[in-house]
């Protein structure tokens, strides 16, 4: 599921902007994100090795309380329904290669009530439905990194490749400084939001303490090959100048470079089952949310219903509403709106996991029993990640070019600080 959700629009459409954005030094963005990306779900996975009842939302509310715990889930649910959207919306545009006489609102409406369907089902069936579609898009990262892989290293022919010339040419390793690398963390921030999702799953897996510490390894161990090694095989065999941000995704240009019958088709095939994953993972994640904030008296009761299959029916049938919403945008803006969407989630998955090192130190000294499974060097490699992501975020706030993500997170989060204080905790 933390694969499902973080390869996406993200990775097949975001390094495009991210290499625009910093050049070949954006690889050192992603690697820094990655360690960042590192601390959260270690300390996430110690305080569910503690805490194996409690998900996100909960720790936060043990953490810090009532209030806290609001701001915090809506906040994430702000962030994944937004991302939802996104995912959505890019599904429609992804199929508009094939059907380009339908409108993008019609192609999107299509794909929100097929992933409705498969999570109004039961679990067991969404996770066959993710399980089938993150594999896809994962054997085509494979692909990718084998042929270019081949490529680099001469044993796939091809004219015109010079690796060490398109890292360090065409304006250096760093052509935008280190200020174009720290731009390019608001879509490397975006593209690694996801990985929490484990902690959602937490309550609803089988002996969690024995697994969970294997998954987080693992996990963190195939994003950072699955986002780090295509994006050093594409700044080798394409000039990061001439990688475009508006056209296909830089995946389908080195293909394309390759040569293989029908590339286009085929990554337009993988691209939609990668978004669509994606947007599976979303709403999940929205539903379950929704109904946890619920069970404490944060959100309205009718989301506390449960269908026969054992899925919150009344999270999902909200979230819905919200996925409509989204597809209205689609048919007031058309395509532009979906970048502007994207500048969103950056923001606030940044306070999520700011949130959650806070919770970690806070609950540490209070642990009822030792965890088997505990954040190396604490509280070090905690305060360093904490201190890390507040430092990015408040220059992202700073910076001109953010200024619509910045004030629409800035409201958003003074408007949850209100709505704290008029929930009452009926069920606390």
């Amino acid at each position: 599921m933390a694969l499902g959700g973080m390869i996406g629009t993200g990775i097949f459409k975001g390094t495009g902007d991210t290499l625009n954005i910093a050049g070949p030094g954006v690889i050192l963005a992603y690697l820094l994100g990655g360690l960042l990306l590192f601390i959260v779900m270690v300390a996430l996975a110690e305080m569910a090795v503690v805490y194996p009842e409690l998900n996100i939302q909960h720790l936060i509310h043990k953490a810090f309380g009532f209030r806290a715990s609001i701001i915090v889930g809506y906040l994430y649910w702000i962030n994944w329904i937004i991302v939802t959207v996104v995912e959505i919306l890019a599904a429609g545009l992804f199929l508009q290669y094939w059907f380009p006489a339908v409108p993008l609102w019609g192609l999107s409406l299509i794909c929100a009530l097929a992933i409705l369907l498969v999570n109004v089902f039961n679990v067991k069936y969404y996770g066959e439905f993710e399980f089938w579609f993150a594999g896809i898009k994962i054997f085509a990262i494979i692909a990718f990194i084998i042929f270019g892989l081949a490529i680099l290293f001469g044993i796939v022919p091809a004219h015109h490749i010079h690796p060490s010339s398109n890292y360090f040419d065409h304006g250096g390793f760093f052509p935008h400084g280190f200020s174009g690398v720290m731009n390019a963390f608001l879509v490397v921030m975006f593209s690694y939001g996801g990985s929490e999702l484990i902690g959602l799953t937490i309550t609803e897996a089988k002996d969690a303490e024995r697994i969970l510490p294997k998954v987080i390894k693992g996990v963190i161990g195939r994003i950072l090959i699955f986002y780090i090694v295509p994006i050093i095989i594409i700044c080798g065999l394409i000039p990061w100048d001439k990688v475009s941000s508006l056209e296909s995704s830089p995946f389908v240009q080195v293909f394309n470079l390759i040569g293989i019958p029908g590339v286009s088709h085929i990554m337009n095939f993988v691209m939609i089952t990668a978004v669509l994953s994606a947007a599976n993972s979303g709403v999940y994640a929205t539903s379950r949310t929704l109904f946890s904030m619920a069970q404490r008296g944060e959100a309205p009761a009718f989301l506390l219903k449960i269908s026969k299959h054992g899925v919150p029916i009344g999270a999902i049938i909200l979230n819905s509403v919200f996925l409509i919403v989204g597809v209205y945008l689609a048919y007031l803006y058309n395509g532009p709106i979906i970048n502007e969407l994207m500048s969103i989630p950056g923001f606030t998955i940044m306070i999520v996991w700011m949130a959650i090192c806070l919770a970690q130190m806070k609950l540490r000294p209070s642990y009822p029993v030792r965890p088997y499974f505990r954040m190396w060097f604490f509280p070090v490699t905690t305060v360093i990640g904490f201190l890390a992501l507040l430092g990015i975020f408040i220059s992202f706030v700073m910076n001109k070019a953010n200024f619509v993500g910045s004030i629409t997170c800035l409201i958003v989060m003074v408007i949850l600080v209100l709505l704290s204080f008029f929930i009452k905790s009926s069920r606390a």
